[in-house]
């Protein structure tokens, strides 16, 4: 399946619809947008700091990816045309694992839409052959403990960092 071209409609638990699909270059707007609507505690959780807006450079880099080596689907709203959700990963230089993040707008948490987002994540880097998938998190961060769980990963503190967590999974 080429990644780069295909869409498709999820339905999620409230009934509200995003379409899928890979993140484009063109996506650059959209996302810095995406990224400046998160509350200041939804941006902590994803890029593990405080940041309110990205570079443009650092906005290339998230938009202009491979999608090989570097993957991104984001969910845009049938409603706005807004994103609303963004899963990713960048394969490790072992070439058998991948490091993934999500984030989801904070008005679209809890509908099932970052298991959705990680559901699509983790198949594209199984059908690729990677091994393992694994998300770096504040330990403080509940609802991705509760993903990362709910997605089969296990967790254990990252030893290197009290503050961090490791969720961890086998693809293989």
């Amino acid at each position: 399946m080429d990644m780069d071209t295909t869409e498709w409609v999820e339905t999620l638990h409230d009934g509200s619809r995003v379409l899928m699909r890979a993140i484009r270059p063109a996506d650059k707007a959209r996302d810095a947008a995406f990224i400046a609507g998160l509350s200041e505690r939804s941006r902590r959780m994803r890029f593990l700091g405080q940041m309110s807006c990205l570079s443009d450079a650092e906005l290339r880099r998230l938009t202009e990816v491979d999608q090989v080596h570097d993957v991104a689907f984001v969910a845009v709203s049938e409603v706005d045309d807004h994103i609303v959700g963004i899963s990713r990963y960048s394969t490790m230089a072992d070439g058998e694992g991948c490091e993934c993040a999500v984030a989801v707008a904070d008005e679209w948490q809890g509908v099932g839409l970052g298991a959705r987002l990680m559901h699509y994540l983790i198949e594209d880097a199984r059908a690729r052959g990677l091994r393992r998938m694994v998300s770096f998190d504040l330990a403080e961060n509940a609802e991705m403990r509760d993903l990362a769980h709910f997605l089969g990963f296990t967790t254990r503190p990252d030893k290197d960092d009290a503050r961090m967590v490791v969720h961890e999974l086998a693809l293989a």
